[in-house]
């Protein structure tokens, strides 16, 4: 069995999109206001900063269907989004005590 892990996160998409996409940014920044008695937030937060990440790097004119664009949905296909939205979220919550 191989071992992945990168810097104690999943993987190294994982850690350098968190350090280089959200790096300094909070749940608010984001425009997410956390539900802590939802039992999905995890999930449903990974969603929407996967969603919110791709549009950021599309968000300039480009050709999504370019080999450059394919490359780089590869690449944020290996994220593990409810690890950074895990990571946030006990973020936010270390900043509300």
């Amino acid at each position: 069995m191989t071992d992945n892990t990168y810097n104690g996160w999943t993987n190294y998409a994982t850690w350098r999109v968190n350090l280089e996409v959200f790096d300094g940014l909070s749940l608010k920044d984001i425009g997410i206001d956390l539900d802590i008695d939802n039992p999905n937030e995890t999930y449903e937060i990974g969603e929407y900063i996967k969603d919110w990440a791709i549009d950021l790097l599309f968000d300039q004119e480009c050709n999504k269907d370019s080999l450059v664009a394919s490359y780089a949905m590869a690449f944020l296909s290996d994220v593990n989004w409810d690890e950074i939205a895990q990571f946030m979220i006990d973020e936010y919550k270390m900043e509300a005590l």
